[in-house]
């Protein structure tokens, strides 16, 4: 009785799972796979209900019962094989995916630093020139001739042209860094570290060992992209005193490690926050690098620590 009333259980329950299945069935677009888990689940209901008619008395050979799990088997064993093509294919598809994201990201990195480059440019050789045209006409003027508020007129302006040619030629630079382009990494990210040494009240340790070596352009750029946004996150958000950034390269790997002592942050809300995190990330992903950022908090050390790795090889 008890076995009669567990068989009635299970065909209730695969043939639940059966009209489901079905269903499914054009939901899936007809999908092999899918069909032949159908078929097999429908066997499996046909043997369930073959084994509870038997139980009250009827009689089935023993081959038909055979017959039946060999269709299961075969039709449920020709469907995994099929799923287990199927995950090889969609691991392709992400992989493909996945390289098409960073060329994509390359492609876009490249045209941004092209568009600074010719932008610089543009500032540097048609902006320039007329403001020291601007110049040139002031100091042509006779001082002599010229009251004490004209003279301190012209000496303000003087200045003033003084000033905007100084910002110009800032602006042209970080926008595309000449001492990058023209002598490496290693002296491009010297030259940035110096100069907001020296307009900020940071301490800036720099170490690296890569002298006058030469990289490919993409890996130059976004490294020193990276440590000025680094930099400039210290600077603006931390409240630090100091900054330590060693570029080390060591066989076919560059290593960069950052650390300041300010008041440290939450990684993950910090890259929720927009702060430019998440750009790194994307920079140096887009290298097969690495980026990694934790926050120092300890009875001395506090603040936080970055790491980047690229493995010029794989490239």
């Amino acid at each position: 009785m008890w076995i009669q009333i567990l068989l009635l259980v299970a065909i209730a329950v695969q043939t639940v799972a059966t009209v489901y299945a079905i269903r499914l069935v054009r939901t899936t677009k007809y999908n092999s796979i899918w069909v032949l888990f159908t078929i097999g689940i429908t066997l499996l209901s046909a043997e369930r209900l073959f084994q509870y008619l038997q139980a009250r008395g009827h009689y089935f050979h023993d081959l038909a019962f055979v017959w039946v799990g060999l269709a299961v088997s075969v039709s449920i064993s020709i469907a995994v094989m099929y799923a287990h093509k199927l995950f090889q294919y969609i691991g392709r598809l992400n992989r493909q995916r996945q390289l098409m994201n960073k060329r994509i990201l390359s492609a876009v990195l490249r045209t941004e630093e092209k568009s600074r480059s010719r932008f610089s440019k543009e500032l540097h050789d048609g902006l320039g020139p007329l403001l020291s045209s601007a110049k040139m006409s002031l100091s042509a003027l006779d001082a002599d001739t010229l009251t004490d508020e004209q003279r301190e007129i012209v000496g303000n302006t003087s200045y003033v042209i003084d000033e905007a040619i100084r910002s110009l030629r800032e602006i042209s630079n970080n926008l595309s860094p000449h001492v990058l382009n023209d002598f490496g990494l290693g002296r491009g990210v010297q030259n940035f570290v110096s100069k907001c040494a020296e307009i900020y009240n940071v301490e800036i340790l720099f170490e690296t060992n890569l002298g006058g070596d030469r990289f490919d352009e993409d890996v130059e750029v976004i490294l020193y992209r990276v440590v000025c946004e680094l930099v400039n996150n210290s600077l603006k958000h931390s409240g630090c005193t100091q900054i330590k950034i060693s570029l080390v390269k060591s066989g076919s790997v560059l290593q960069l490690d950052y650390m300041d002592n300010g008041k440290g942050f939450d990684p993950d809300a910090v890259v929720d926050c927009g702060m430019g995190l998440s750009n790194i990330a994307s920079r140096v992903n887009s290298l097969n690098g690495e980026f990694g950022m934790t926050r120092v908090e300890g009875e001395r050390d506090r603040g936080m620590k970055a790491e980047v790795v690229v493995d010029l090889l794989k490239r």
